[in-house]
């Protein structure tokens, strides 16, 4: 089959492979109809989350289910489905009693402990995402290998297109997280800082919980408008005023109640900044999460769903404790919402496809991943199609 591999860094490459197969009963076999790119693959192809291993990339995908292990007894050969990031056993106490699917403690099993550092105690399996992360290879390729398929991957509706739906793998539960965790009342005000997909995600999110005011945050103009055109936000562009006096400004000097961190450790920063994080043995900066204290009311919330994979010296925990502040962090439990969101889309009640920008076939994966990555040609999102 053809499949994008990484090699390394900046290093991807569309290549024919052995076609993957049924290697415990639990397994499904998917033949992949629709694929995506997403900014953490980025933090893959930049080096930040480093592998000296080969594997195929991609962790939102869906498709057809061709092959099924003996005890895979939910779906049958033919099911078109959608199949969430985070790679799940569903029996364990992180999936059953602590509704944590993206903890799961048997997924990983070489990388899998409480520590959670840099290299190890990481948490449970993701697709395409590194040994650190259960070395299972993802689904930008024409078939992918789907472990513990009687928990994780869902049946979709005929009446959806692959398009309407393919983003419940990831980027929109991973929004929907981000206001979920905020525990909206009615009538807050939300900054989400980026307006990549999950920042567009997690606006849209916004509105379905209740809030009376939604603003994007990011220093792309084209993000920006997408922003206001998709997510129906009111914008600020970073690169030309201050964040936090602005949504001071707006919010009676008091700051916003929620504020939501959708860039992570991959922002824009200076010579120096990159500098000093060498220095300190950081990968990238955690400069979007202190401006999200910056522009956070005193008791208000701030959810970070954007990736950060290392320690940061500076971490401004004093004024994350003279603010009152609640912070809450982590992967998306897609398992945990997909149902629910999926609903939505049907009902249409939200709609997903609107945020796409590219629609390329997988064999140009490669010049997919290097507008992405530069911000040209006004990418916001690819999807690829095997």
């Amino acid at each position: 089959m053809k499949a994008l591999v990484y090699h390394k860094p900046k290093d991807v490459r569309v290549e024919t492979i052995p076609d993957p197969i049924i290697r415990d009963s639990r397994d499904a076999i998917i033949r992949v109809t629709s694929t995506a790119i997403c900014g953490s693959d980025l933090h893959i192809y930049n080096g930040l989350i480093p592998d000296k291993n080969s594997f195929v990339v991609g962790h939102e995908f869906m498709g057809i289910v061709e092959e099924v292990g003996t005890d895979v007894k939910n779906l049958k050969i033919g099911d078109r489905v959608v199949v969430p990031f985070p790679i799940s056993c569903g029996q364990c106490y992180f999936c059953q009693q602590a509704h944590l699917p993206t903890q799961c403690e048997n997924s990983n099993p070489e990388f899998y402990g409480p520590e959670g550092d840099i290299l190890k105690g990481k948490g449970g399996a993701l697709f395409g995402y590194t040994s650190l992360y259960g070395g299972y290879d993802g689904g930008q390729a024409e078939y992918a290998r789907v472990p513990y398929a009687d928990f994780g991957p869902r049946i979709v509706p005929d009446e959806l297109t692959d398009e309407q739906v393919l983003f419940l793998t990831d980027i929109f539960p991973t929004g929907y997280t981000a206001i979920d965790w905020a525990e909206l009342q009615g009538g807050e005000t939300v900054v989400v800082f980026g307006c990549g997909p999950v920042g567009i995600m997690a606006q849209k999110s916004a509105w379905l919980k209740g809030a009376e005011r939604v603003i994007g945050v990011d220093i792309q103009p084209y993000r920006l408008e997408m922003a206001r055109k998709s997510a129906g936000s009111e914008t600020i562009n970073a690169a030309e005023e201050d964040v936090a006096e602005v949504v001071r400004s707006m919010t009676h000097g008091r700051g916003a109640d929620v504020c939501v961190d959708a860039v992570g450790m991959e922002a824009d920063r200076s010579l120096l900044d990159k500098a000093l994080g060498t220095l300190g043995a950081q990968a990238g900066t955690a400069e979007v999460l202190e401006n999200c204290f910056n522009a956070v009311r005193r008791g208000g919330t701030v959810t970070v769903v954007g990736v950060y994979a290392s320690n940061y010296n500076q971490f401004p925990f004093g004024k994350f404790f003279d603010k009152s502040l609640k912070l809450r962090a982590g992967q998306a439990p897609v398992q945990v919402y997909i149902d629910e969101l999926m609903k939505l889309v049907q009902e249409k009640k939200v709609t997903l496809d609107d945020i796409i920008s590219h629609r390329l076939p997988l064999s140009e994966a490669v010049h997919g991943y290097e507008i992405f990555n530069e911000k040209k040609d006004n990418c916001v999102k690819v999807v690829l199609q095997p």
